[in-house]
């Protein structure tokens, strides 16, 4: 008996392993199908699109990407932005998430909710208002005006949170009869420990805001200010009246590139840290 529920577990876990490829593979289709057609000419894809196998070959689509003077440029404010609202994003977060997680402070709880409430309410909505706020401070068109709307981000908190909520106290109250303070507490034992949920969350915050397009488009209205994203969407309709369809494929696979090399070098770092912070 036990050895028949064996054959059958197996063979389930096979069946599920097979669904699991076949969905994958439905999944990449339209992935490998872009990237396709931007490695063929023009003058084919006029005659037809169909094909995951790029016959003739060419790079001539990539190449008049590059030789736009403001793709670099683009390519730089995309860098910058992304870079520098993961860097404020762990701040906030990490300091943020270990406050509600160790300390006691005047009306905790509410403010607590106040902030998952910022979950239930659409980015869009707040558009206007930021506009308008950032339009009063003259910083539109700046790299902190792409920033500072994502910085206080409260899914980050939460994370860091329930991270720092599964330390054991011990490890403070160690450091509390060394005489330590509680930044010291925080700098040099809780922070070295959420290292996965940290990783974790700047690849996120990072992968959203290279692929953010809805708030640099209120707010950046010069084109040298132009995220990827933005820069790339803006020069399309151009690309498919003159170029053709292959370049416009490869603005889309250009402008994802980064972000796909960036997940497959750090792929065990975000799996680690999404199982660590579920498991616990």
């Amino acid at each position: 008996m036990t050895a028949a529920r064996s054959g059958w577990a197996l063979w389930g876990d096979r069946l599920l392993l097979a669904v699991t490829v076949l969905v994958a593979i439905l999944w990449l289709l339209p992935v490998i199908w872009v990237v396709a057609m931007s490695l063929k000419p023009n003058a084919v894809l006029q005659q037809s699109t169909w094909g995951f196998i790029p016959m003739p070959f060419t790079l001539e689509n990539y190449a008049n990407l590059l030789q736009l003077a403001t793709v670099p440029r683009w390519l730089v404010n995309s860098l910058i932005v992304a870079v520098g609202m993961t860097l404020l994003v762990l701040v906030v977060s990490s300091l943020a998430g270990y406050a509600f997680a160790r300390l006691q402070f005047p009306f905790k709880r509410a403010i607590f909710v106040l902030m998952i409430a910022g979950l239930m309410i659409p980015e869009q909505a707040v558009f206007l208002p930021l506009h308008q706020m950032f339009a009063s401070w003259g910083i539109h068109n700046t790299h902190a005006a792409l920033m500072m709307p994502r910085v206080a981000v409260p899914i980050g908190v939460f994370l860091m949170m329930q991270f720092f909520r599964a330390v054991p106290r011990e490890l403070e109250e160690a450091a509390e009869l060394d005489h330590a303070s509680r930044f010291t507490i925080f700098w040099r034992i809780m922070l070295p420990l959420s290292v996965p949920a940290l990783t974790t969350l700047g690849l996120f915050t990072f992968i959203h805001a290279w692929n953010d397009f809805l708030w640099p488009l209120v707010s950046a209205t010069d084109a040298d200010m132009y995220t990827v994203t933005v820069g790339l969407a803006s020069i399309q309709g151009n690309f498919a009246f003159t170029e053709g369809l292959g370049s416009v494929m490869a603005s889309a696979v250009f402008a994802s590139l980064p972000i796909v090399l960036l997940f497959l070098i750090f792929q065990r770092f975000i799996v680690a840290g999404v199982a660590m912070s579920a498991g616990k």
